[in-house]
């Protein structure tokens, strides 16, 4: 058992002696979320699956409870999550190799197809101090240098502990360490690692399979205005990178729309065992290297800009990968997130040396007199890809890439039927780079939201 794991296991015994304490009771809440995905991919040219296609049903059921009275006052929060397989074979689970990855959306099972069903149940423990809080177990943080990923049936969940204020007024800092990341299609914890070294099938390079059991975080946001942002966030994989983030969020009102003005910058580098040890090492621009990789050496800049009108949001941005890695990130090699603005559906276009240029648009049809009716188009091109392809050890230099994202989502606002959500997802991604297969894929997302509590 892990330390923050028996750390949330002896503050819920504590808790249980006070769970009929005023305010724990009355201020929680249970919800019961419901999701049927559905997933086509096409895989175009090249050898093996031609098709990747799941279908499942899940389930995700949450209590969040108050907190008991006091100058401290504690609490507990569960999250029970399950997925039900409706459709999905062995050559098009994603996973027809049967590595251990799990396939598309499910584990697999003992044959190298996906599991029948797989879920999770997590707990956390917290406590609270005026606007302090500390939180022992199952976390699902959304930050600059951790991002929860929830692509799929399922989402993915960390274990840790993690303490956020916002006593100081306008400022919220929060800090945390990260043993385990429980995968989107997966059923168990397991170590951290970053894309390269991770030993998955879905990674750039096969065979390696180094982890860590410490991530460690901390930062803030500062209001400088009421229409201006400023952050900075640390994160420290141990062994693999550190990493630094600096941005600045603006709003502006221009005419009779607001100008939003996201400029973001990352500095990673090698930290521990990847600056020496290549089954530490990271996917990126290392032509000498006899493994096609190397140790973090990465700074990425990026500015987008959204103005919105009359329901209309009209959008452009600019992203540049330096160094001689890839962007680095928390990739167990089973589906992540990141938080550049050029993370899509399908890819994330964070190789070394490429340049990425972005174009979106967006309509919120409520304008219109349809609430809960959007729809969004999003392009990217990607060139000047400095990267050697690990699986096939050829280089590819001056390599492009481009992909387009198209959505169109409802979600019913009132009646019987409030907070049932359906949703269609389009990407077609292409590129030149070597040994690599170009993709176009489908996902229809019908979700609905219970509330118990």
């Amino acid at each position: 058992m892990n330390k923050s794991t028996l750390a949330m296991a002896v503050a819920v015994g504590v808790l249980a002696q006070q769970a009929g304490a005023a305010g724990f009771v009355e201020d929680s809440k249970a919800t019961l979320g419901l999701r049927n995905f559905y997933i086509n991919t096409d895989n175009r040219d090249g050898a093996g699956a031609n098709k990747n296609e799941e279908w499942g049903q899940g389930f995700d059921l949450r209590f969040t409870s108050g907190y008991t009275q006091g100058t401290v006052g504690f609490g507990v929060d569960a999250i029970g999550l399950l997925g039900v397989k409706l459709d999905s074979t062995k050559a098009k689970s994603g996973n027809a190799t049967g590595v251990s990855d799990g396939g598309t959306v499910f584990p697999t099972d003992g044959n190298d197809g996906a599991a029948d069903s797989f879920g999770s149940i997590g707990l956390t423990a917290k406590a609270k101090i005026s606007q302090t809080e500390l939180k022992l177990g199952t976390l699902q943080p959304k930050l600059p240098v951790i991002v929860t990923n929830d692509g799929r049936l399922l989402p993915q969940t960390w274990q840790g502990g993690q303490i956020s204020s916002s006593d100081i007024k306008d400022l919220t800092l929060i800090g945390g360490q990260i043993e385990q990341a429980k995968g989107r299609n997966s059923s168990n914890n397991e170590n951290l690692s970053i894309n390269g070294s991770n030993g998955s099938g879905n990674s750039n390079a096969t065979g390696n399979n180094a982890r860590s059991n410490k991530f460690y975080y901390a930062g803030g946001d500062y209001k400088l205005t009421k229409d201006l942002t400023a952050q900075y966030y640390y994160g420290n994989l141990e062994d693999f990178y550190k990493q630094h983030f600096l941005g600045l969020v603006h709003n502006w009102a221009i005419g009779p729309g607001v100008l939003k003005s996201d400029f973001r910058y990352f500095n990673s580098s090698d930290d521990g065992a990847n600056g020496h040890d290549p089954a530490y090492f990271s996917s990126g621009n290392y032509s000498g290297s006899a493994s096609g990789r190397g140790k973090v050496d990465n700074n990425l800049y990026s500015g987008l800009f959204l103005y919105t009108v009359a329901g209309h949001t009209f959008g452009g941005g600019y992203q540049v990968s330096n160094g001689d890695s890839d962007f680095p990130w928390l990739n167990q090699g089973d589906g992540s997130s990141n938080y550049t603005i050029t993370d899509m559906q399908i890819q994330k276009f964070g190789r070394a040396g490429e340049r990425t240029w972005q174009a979106r648009y967006a309509y919120d049809f409520a304008k219109v007199g349809v609430p809960g009716l959007t729809a969004g188009l999003v392009y990217l091109h990607g060139d000047n890809i400095d990267t050697v392809n690990a699986k096939g050890g050829e280089a590819a230099n001056g390599a492009s890439e481009w992909e387009r994202d198209l959505s169109v989502a409802y979600v019913v606002q009132e009646g019987p039927l409030k907070n049932l959500g359906l949703a269609w997802k389009n990407a077609t991604w292409r590129t030149d780079l070597p040994n690599t297969r170009s993709q176009d894929e489908n996902r229809v997302i019908l979700s609905y939201s219970i509330p118990l509590l």
